[in-house]
């Protein structure tokens, strides 16, 4: 899909349904995460220019990780080899990993999300263990909130790159 498509898409999910704006507004998400990544090379994805060290491509390991563990983890009670929860442990990006590698791995994820929640109704509810339980309405509401706020992160990361901003640049 092309960029001004990617914006149609939006401005046509006004008059959808709940379930037609949650999946688009996320999916809009996604789409600028993956275009803050594109074109970079390994390290200009590696930069660390702001004091917390965050990178584009520990942002890309991250939301993947995240991803796996709302959707498949949480959503689906699917046993999980994600790693264990710490501070900086899903952004910790090995020195084999290229940014190649790490984008292919987001949009797997995205994927899969996209067919786990499908199998389920927005009310649907499973356990979670910080907060009871969670619907998919909830998953999704939160995966929106995480995903935007990481890609203004890249949005800043991207523009010290290399000067580019914006939600299609």
């Amino acid at each position: 899909m092309t960029e001004p498509d990617v914006l149609a898409v939006v401005r046509s999910a006004g008059g959808g349904g709940e379930r037609e704006v949650l999946e688009t507004f996320l999916d809009f998400q996604r789409g600028v995460v993956r275009r803050k990544a594109a074109g970079l090379s390994d390290e200009q994805a590696r930069r660390t220019p702001v004091p917390s060290g965050t990178t584009i491509a520990g942002l890309l390991k991250h939301l993947a990780i995240v991803e796996r563990n709302w959707f498949e983890r949480i959503l689906t009670q699917q046993p999980s080899d994600l790693p264990a929860p710490g501070p900086d442990v899903s952004f910790t990006v090995g020195e084999d990993e290229t940014v190649e590698d790490l984008l292919a791995a987001y949009v797997a994820a995205c994927a899969r999300s996209r067919e786990h929640a499908a199998k389920f109704e927005l009310d649907h509810r499973v356990p979670q263990e910080e907060l009871g339980q969670v619907s998919l309405r909830w998953v999704y509401v939160h995966m929106i909130e995480e995903t935007a706020r990481h890609a203004g992160h890249a949005d800043i990361l991207r523009e010290l790159t290399d000067g580019s901003t914006g939600v299609v640049g």
